[in-house]
């Protein structure tokens, strides 16, 4: 390994994860190699790509040889609601209070009690504000602002952000049914047919979120990923065939993208779209269905 590689093997470390590259020349490593070096670090064993088995494997050659240009609008949280709404219909899109290019743009007064900050180019730049009389505005600028100046794309190579334009929109608060644990709903789609799901649950603090996996007959799958399972009972959502109907439409001609859903008050929310979960380098417990999901992905419908 030479310098160079030690360097971003050190610096992509999570502690160390949102430096900016560009301050010691790794922004312009060439993709592959940074991907190589990545993965290595997560996993300690060199990725295979020019014959992908596993589903990690197969996510970062996804990144590499699918570029499509429409995922762009696809991840882009303001964007993709226009085509939610043209393809879906308006009123499965989380109504939206307002866009801003700027932070101080925002007037709050004019905001309701709750509501969701979010930036529309990344993952992670998000503010939940559910008492506006408790709301620190210093610590939401900065978190904002910070996520503002990164380029998401340079993170993990998830290259469909490198040219989402950075904005912030506001969006309506969602609450679950019993107004503290919004489940998340998210279909894993393999060249349109979903195959498996998962659930995310009990996120009352980063340590304590469930990702609990399912077939799509609603049973549970006996592996985790990153993240414990649930012990709850966690009951299939009342619009449950919608979401598999929704799910094949929007993941049509996709070697793989998860589509996420919410439901509130028995009516059914689009979450957002994601091609490479995990940024791919989430370990799989038992790490055979590393390899079993990896079966479910196609690589021979991309045409280099």
């Amino acid at each position: 390994m030479n310098m160079l590689e030690k360097i971003v093997k050190y610096v992509l470390h999570p502690k160390f994860i949102l430096i900016k590259l560009d301050r010691i020349g790794l922004i312009h490593l060439e993709d592959q190699k940074y991907i190589e070096i990545n993965y290595e670090r997560v996993f300690e064993k060199k990725i295979d790509l020019d014959n992908p088995k596993t589903f990690n494997e197969k996510i970062q050659w996804l990144k590499l040889n699918d570029r499509n240009p429409f995922y762009t609008q696809l991840v882009d949280k303001y964007e993709v609601k226009k085509y939610i709404s043209k393809v879906l219909g308006e009123q499965y899109v989380i109504p939206t209070l307002g866009v801003y290019e700027k932070f101080d743009d925002i007037d709050f007064e004019k905001l309701p009690n709750q509501f969701v900050i979010k930036c529309t180019h990344d993952s992670g730049g998000l503010v939940i504000v559910n008492d506006k009389t408790k709301f620190n505005i210093k610590k939401a600028r900065k978190k904002i602002n910070n996520s503002l100046r990164r380029n998401y794309y340079y993170v993990g190579r998830e290259w469909p952000y490198k040219d989402v334009k950075p904005r912030i929109i506001i969006e309506q608060y969602m609450s679950g049914l019993d107004d503290s644990d919004l489940i998340d709903y998210k279909i894993m789609c393999y060249n349109g047919i979903p195959k498996n799901l998962f659930t995310c649950t009990e996120r009352y603090t980063s340590d304590s979120l469930k990702v609990t996996f399912f077939d799509m007959d609603w049973n549970r799958l006996p592996f985790e990923r990153h993240y414990k399972s649930s012990n709850k009972m966690i009951e299939k959502p009342k619009n449950y065939e919608k979401i598999i109907e929704f799910s094949k439409i929007l993941s049509k001609n996709i070697p793989f993208v998860r589509v996420d859903w919410y439901e509130v008050k028995s009516q059914l929310y689009f979450g957002e779209m994601t091609f490479y979960p995990g940024c791919g380098l989430e370990e799989f417990s038992p790490e055979e269905w590393d390899l079993k999901l990896g079966d479910m992905i196609n690589l021979g419908v991309i045409k280099k």
